[in-house]
C-alpha cells in the first residue's frame, strides 16, 4: 500500500470499528499465503480489514471452512498457524485488521477421527470427556447416538471390523468408527451392538435422530456453547489470537442455533475486550436486534434488502405478476406457500426435532399426542420471524398462537396448553422450540419457497421480502435514519457466499420491471419453443440465465440442477427424477444451442445489461455510504455475475483489479461499460474516503430532488459527504433530466468519482451536469 493511499499503519486503525472490509474465501486454493499477497491490493482499494472465512481446521476438502472439526489449529490447507502469522503481518505492514468468522454453533462429523471430540464421544458414550459439548438426547436413543449413514438397514451386514495401529475400528466402506474398550470381538455385527452409537439408515433421519445438528445436515453436530467449559475449550485459539493483536473483530456465524445468544455474546465480549462483533442474524421486516445483545449489528442481509429494494420500479409489479399467475395457473398466495413448505420441513427433514420437542412436552391433559406434534408443527410453520430470545420477541409467541388457532380451530386445546410452556424463558422445551423455528425457516422459505415462487427473482434473496415488490425512496430514507439512529456501526454488504446470485445479478434482474411486457414476451415464446412441465421452475432458470449471461454452460446445469432440487416440486435430492431432469438440461442446451433462443437472449442482454451497470453502480454507492459499516465480497469491486454457491466461490482474478485500480489511480475515469472498472472506481474512492475522513460519516439526512425526473434519485448528506444515486434507468434514458435538481448547500462542490467541480446554486445542481460520465455521485466541498 502506497502510504498516500493509506496513511501510516498504526495499532489503533486496527482495533478499533471497521471503516471497512473486504471478504476473502480462503480455501485450499486459495490460501493464507495468497491472501497476503493481496494485503497492498485491499489496503489501496480503501477497506481497513480482511474479513476471513472460517479459518479453524475443518473437515478434509472442504471449501468453506463452516465444518470445524478441532477448534484448537488453523486449518493445515488453508496455511496453518505459520500461514496465518504470515498472513497477519502482511495486513498489518499495510495498517490493516483482521475480522474472522466463528462457528460456535457445530461441529463437523462427517469423519468421526477428523474430530477428537466427536470420536471420543462415539467410543465412550457418556462416560467421554466431551459428552457435555453435544446435544444428544441419551435416552430416546436407549443409551446410543444414532447415526444416519447407512444405505439401508440390511447394510450392518457390509460392517467390518479393522485392526489398525490404533486399535480395531467399525468400518462401513470408507466411514470409520471406533470401538469401545473392551467390545471388539464378535461379529462385526455383534461389535456394533455393543457400541455407544448405532448405524442407522439415513432415511431415519428425518425423525429418528437423537442428536441436534446444523438444520438439516447430519454431518453437523450441535455445540452447547452455554457451558462455560465447552465456550472456553472451543474459543481459547481465537481469543489468543485477539490477545495477541493477530484478530481484531469477530463475525459470529448462526446465533440462532444457541440455546442462549446473549449469553454467549456475554462471554465473547469478556472473553475479548469487546471487539467489534457482528452476528449473522436475518431481521425479518420490522424486526429489530434484541438491545441487550453484545454486538454491532447484523452481517447486512437487512440492509441489501433495503438497497435493493428502493433500485425496483413498482409500476412493474402487475404485469410481472400476471405473467407469474399464468405460468402458474392460478394467483401464488405466497404466505400460503410459504407455510406449506414449513411444514414439509416439520413433517419431514426436520421430524426428528418436532419429535423431540414433543418428547419434552411429554403428555398434556385432554390433547391427544398427534394434537400436540401438529400444534407444534403448526406454531413453528407460522412463526413470523426466525426465532425468539426470550423475554424478547415473545409477541412473536402471542401472535403466532392467535394466528395459529384462526388457521386451525381443531388445534385450540393443544396450542392453549402448549403457549404458556414455549413462553417459560430459559426452559428446556422453550429453548429448543427457539433452537428449531429459525432451521424450519431457513429451510423452508431460503431453499424452499425462494425456489418455488418465481414471479420475479430479484426479491428471492436472503433477508428479503418477495412480495413487498420494491420501495420509494421515503421509505428507504426512513430505514437509513432508523439505522443511522440504532445500530450505526453494523455491517453492510450486497453480496455474500451464502447470497442466491450476486449483488449485479440482482441489479440487472430490476431492470426487469421497468420492461415487463417485453420479458413477459420472451418468456412466453422460450416456454412454447422449450417446454417444460414445471413451468414457475422454467421462469426462474430463464431469469437466472438472463441475469448471469454470458456465462458457460457448466455453470448453467449445475444451477439449473440445484435450483430444481431445492425447489422439491418435479425433483429432489433425495430422490431425483430423471426423466425432469434430463428436460431441464434440454432447456439449458437450447440456450447455447438453438440458434433463435440463444440469438434473442444475446439481443435482450445487451439491450438491458447497460441499464443494470447503471443500477450496479447506484446499489454500491448507496451501501458503501449509509450508515453502517460497507464490506465488499471479493471479486465484486468489478461485475460479478454469479449464481448461488458454489458459483460464488470461483477464484478472482487480482492481477485484473490492480491493473485497473492502478489506471484509475493515473486520473482515468472509465465508460460505464463491461469491464466494471466504473464500479471499481465507485468502490475505491468511496472506502478511501470513509477511511480517510471519518468525521464525514457521522449522520443521516436526506436530499431532496426536484424537476421531472425527481423520483429518479435517491440523495443523502452523511455530515459532509453527499450521495447521489440514479434508479429506474429505463425511464430515465426515455425521457431523459430535463431541468431535474438536486438539492443541496450553496457552494463549490466536487465529485470524488470523476474530479467534476460543480456549483449549487439556489435551485441545486442539475442532474444532467452531475450524471454525465456516470449515474452516481459522490460530493464533497469544493
Amino acid at each position: 500500500m502506497s502510504q498516500a493511499a493509506g496513511g501510516q499503519p498504526d495499532e489503533s486503525r486496527r482495533r478499533e470499528v471497521p471503516a471497512g472490509t473486504y471478504r476473502l474465501q480462503v480455501t485450499a486454493d486459495f490460501t493464507l499465503d495468497d491472501a497476503a499477497t493481496v494485503a497492498g491490493y485491499l489496503a489501496d482499494l480503501g477497506v481497513t480489514h480482511a474479513y476471513s472465512s472460517p479459518l479453524l481446521r475443518s473437515a478434509a476438502g472442504s471449501t468453506h471452512g463452516y465444518d470445524t472439526v478441532d477448534h484448537a489449529h488453523i486449518d493445515e490447507p488453508r496455511g496453518g498457524r505459520a500461514g496465518l502469522d504470515r498472513f497477519v503481518t502482511a495486513l498489518h505492514e499495510h495498517g490493516l485488521g483482521l475480522v474472522l468468522d466463528l462457528v460456535p454453533n457445530h461441529m463437523g462429523v462427517s469423519d468421526p477421527a477428523e474430530s477428537g471430540w466427536w470420536w471420543d464421544l462415539l467410543q465412550h458414550g457418556r462416560e467421554s470427556d466431551h459428552a457435555d459439548a453435544f446435544d444428544v438426547d441419551w435416552d430416546f436413543g436407549v443409551g446410543r447416538i444414532r447415526i444416519p449413514v447407512l444405505g439401508s438397514t440390511d447394510d450392518v451386514s457390509q460392517l467390518e471390523v479393522v485392526e489398525t495401529d490404533d486399535g480395531p475400528e467399525l468400518r462401513y466402506y470408507d466411514n470409520r468408527f471406533p470401538i469401545a474398550p473392551g467390545t471388539g470381538t464378535g461379529t462385526p455385527q455383534e461389535v456394533h451392538d455393543r457400541q455407544h452409537y448405532e448405524l442407522v439408515d439415513w432415511r431415519r433421519a428425518d425423525d429418528q435422530l437423537n442428536y441436534r445438528r446444523f438444520f438439516a445436515i447430519n454431518t453437523l453436530a450441535g455445540l452447547r456453547v452455554e457451558d462455560r467449559d465447552v465456550f472456553r475449550a472451543t474459543h481459547a485459539l481465537v481469543v489468543q489470537l485477539v490477545e495477541n493483536g493477530s484478530v481484531d473483530a469477530l463475525r459470529i456465524d448462526h446465533p440462532d442455533g444457541l440455546a442462549d445468544p446473549k449469553g454467549y455474546l456475554d462471554l465473547l465480549a469478556e472473553a475479548t475486550g469487546d471487539r467489534w462483533t457482528v452476528v449473522e442474524k436475518i431481521l425479518e421486516p420490522g424486526e429489530e436486534l434484541p438491545e441487550s445483545w453484545k454486538t454491532a449489528g447484523t452481517t447486512g442481509y437487512d440492509a441489501l434488502a433495503e438497497v435493493d429494494d428502493v433500485l425496483i420500479d413498482p409500476a412493474g409489479e402487475a404485469a410481472i405478476t400476471a405473467l407469474d399467475t399464468e405460468l402458474a395457473g392460478g394467483r401464488v398466495d405466497y404466505a400460503q406457500l410459504v407455510h406449506d413448505c414449513k411444514r414439509e420441513v416439520t413433517d419431514g427433514m426436520l421430524g426428528s426435532e418436532v419429535a423431540r420437542l414433543h418428547r419434552i412436552v411429554g403428555e398434556l391433559p385432554g390433547v391427544t399426542a398427534e394434537q400436540v406434534t401438529e400444534g407444534l408443527a403448526e406454531l413453528l410453520a407460522g412463526f413470523p420471524v426466525y426465532r425468539s430470545y426470550l423475554p424478547d420477541g415473545r409477541e412473536h409467541l402471542d401472535a403466532t398462537v392467535a394466528a395459529v388457532k384462526l388457521r386451525r380451530p381443531d388445534l385450540t386445546a393443544a396450542v392453549d396448553a402448549l403457549h404458556p410452556l414455549l413462553g417459560s424463558a430459559g426452559t428446556e422445551l422453550a429453548t429448543r422450540f427457539e433452537q428449531t423455528s429459525g432451521p424450519v425457516m431457513a429451510k423452508g422459505v431460503e431453499d424452499s419457497a425462494y425456489y418455488r415462487w418465481s414471479r420475479f427473482v430479484a426479491l428471492n434473496e436472503v433477508g428479503g421480502d418477495p412480495a413487498r415488490f420494491g420501495t420509494t425512496v421515503e421509505q428507504f430514507h426512513a430505514a437509513q435514519q432508523h439505522r443511522q439512529e440504532v445500530k450505526p456501526a453494523s455491517m453492510t454488504t450486497l453480496s455474500t457466499h451464502d447470497t442466491k446470485r450476486s449483488e449485479d445479478v440482482r441489479a440487472r434482474l430490476a431492470v426487469l420491471a421497468e420492461v415487463p411486457s417485453e420479458w413477459a414476451g420472451l418468456v412466453r415464446d422460450w416456454l412454447d419453443r422449450h417446454p417444460l412441465t414445471d413451468r414457475p421452475l422454467a421462469h426462474l432458470v430463464w431469469q437466472n440465465l438472463v441475469g448471469a449471461w454470458p456465462l458457460s454452460r457448466e455453470r448453467a446445469h449445475a444451477y439449473v440442477e440445484k435450483a430444481a432440487r431445492e425447489a422439491g416440486t418435479s425433483t429432489t435430492w433425495t430422490n431425483p427424477v430423471q426423466e425432469f431432469e434430463d428436460q431441464l438440461h434440454a432447456l439449458v442446451d437450447a440456450a447455447f444451442d438453438d440458434a433463435t433462443t440463444h440469438a434473442e437472449i444475446e439481443r435482450f442482454v445487451q439491450r438491458i445489461a447497460p441499464f443494470g451497470w447503471s443500477n450496479s453502480l447506484s446499489q454500491k454507492l448507496l451501501q458503501l455510504t449509509i450508515p453502517g459499516v460497507p464490506d465488499v465480497y471479493q471479486g465484486t469491486e468489478l461485475w460479478d455475475f454469479s449464481l448461488v454457491d458454489p458459483d460464488n466461490r470461483r477464484p478472482v482474478d487480482y492481477g485484473v483489479r490492480q491493473e485497473l485500480l492502478a489506471r484509475l489511480d493515473e486520473g482515468w475515469v472509465p465508460p460505464v461499460d463491461e469491464t466494471g472498472a466504473a464500479k471499481l472506481l465507485v468502490v475505491s474512492r468511496t472506502l478511501r474516503h470513509r477511511r480517510d475522513a471519518p468525521d464525514s460519516w457521522s449522520g443521516y439526512t436526506p436530499v431532496p430532488a426536484r424537476g421531472p425526473a425527481a423520483d429518479s434519485v435517491v440523495a443523502f448528506d452523511r455530515g459532509g459527504v453527499v450521495t447521489v444515486a440514479t434508479r429506474r434507468p429505463v425511464h430515465l434514458a426515455e425521457t431523459g433530466w430535463g431541468d431535474t435538481a438536486v438539492g443541496s448547500r450553496t457552494g463549490a462542490w466536487r465529485d470524488l468519482l470523476t474530479g467534476t467541480r460543480l456549483v449549487s446554486d439556489s435551485g441545486g445542481i442539475r442532474l444532467s451536469d452531475l450524471c454525465a460520465q456516470l449515474p452516481v455521485a459522490l460530493l464533497v466541498r469544493d
